[in-house]
């Protein structure tokens, strides 16, 4: 990662200033209001504490039916690539819990876990997703009411997170950074979190947008070194039969169309407003809500629209 990448990521190696209250940030603003207006309050409490609630309810259903379920498909990947199978074997179910969804990327990095076995696999994945949930709130800043008020509202999907050992967190942590380099790695994680460059297109931050195509031609070209015939594999079967017969919380289950305008208008309201103070919230829900494939545990990395990361957007 060069410098410019860390001074994008606001200082990741570890001098993040915290943000307080009032300083612009949409829910700040928010939460300020409510310390003013008790009727807010009383609904922004609320709102917490049902999602509280919910969320509890969501963690003790996984751990007790299908604990660290998506490990399997990210273990069975890792043992495909380390035995020369197809990583994309035609005929597997998508419906099914073994299936991969994702760039050939994550499967090459999960190469040395598949080497163990299962259960010790399983165990320091989900380490990695616990440290990432940590370093996610860290970054959004564990003093900020903001943050814990929306750990709350979104704690459904966090705790499903974190109950099947979902790769998401990884989205979610890297999205919080916000630097060239770490959208463009969620972005080969999973493929929507790239329409948050577009943060940078409505900025007219030309620098930070090469970049991000830069790291994400770079992380193209490791793919098909090592992993060429998956690569392909990949541009081959990638497509809307993916999404499935699954509790799809998406507009497309509704309507393909619907759910085709619905992404327009997004593109165009986070290009429209990327320079106000909603910008980055609005590119990180598009990068979200935009797959057509939408699971309630993907909405966990709303978390990453709490923070603003640097730009360099040139003045108007």
């Amino acid at each position: 990662m060069t410098s410019d990448d860390l001074d994008s990521a606001n200082m990741v190696a570890g001098d993040a200033p915290q943000s307080q209250p009032g300083t612009g940030e949409p829910l700040d603003l928010l939460i300020d209001l409510a310390r003013r207006r008790r009727t807010i309050a009383t609904l922004m409490v609320g709102l917490a504490v049902i999602g509280a609630i919910l969320g509890l309810d969501m963690l003790v259903f996984h751990l007790t039916t299908d604990p660290l379920n998506d490990v399997q498909a990210y273990y069975l990947a890792g043992t495909r690539l380390n035995t020369g199978q197809a990583l994309y074997p035609p005929g597997l179910d998508v419906n099914g819990p073994h299936y991969y969804f994702y760039p050939p990327l994550f499967a090459i990095a999960f190469r040395p876990l598949a080497l163990l076995p299962y259960p010790v696999a399983a165990c320091a994945w989900e380490l990695f997703v616990l440290i990432a949930l940590a370093t996610t709130l860290w970054r959004l800043g564990i003093r900020r009411p903001a943050t814990w008020f929306a750990v709350a509202v979104l704690a459904r999907p966090i705790a499903w997170t974190v109950a099947i050992g979902q790769a998401q967190a990884m989205v979610t942590l890297l999205l919080a950074f916000g630097s060239p380099l770490t959208v463009a790695l969620a972005a080969n994680l999973k493929l929507f979190p790239a329409l948050v460059a577009l943060w940078w297109v409505g900025r007219r931050d030309w620098r930070s947008l090469r970049r991000f195509v830069g790291w994400s031609i770079a992380l193209g070209l490791v793919q098909v070194i090592l992993a060429p015939t998956a690569t392909i594999d990949f541009l081959r079967t990638t497509g809307l039969s993916q999404v499935g017969d699954v509790v799809n919380i998406s507009p497309y289950a509704l309507s393909p169309v619907l759910w085709a305008i619905l992404v327009i208008l997004g593109v165009g309201a986070a290009l429209r407003f990327a320079r106000t103070s909603w910008g980055w919230t609005l590119a990180v829900l598009l990068g979200v809500l935009a797959s057509p494939r939408l699971l309630i545990y993907m909405l966990s990395s709303l978390l990453a629209s709490l923070r603003t990361p640097s730009s360099r957007a040139p003045k108007a």
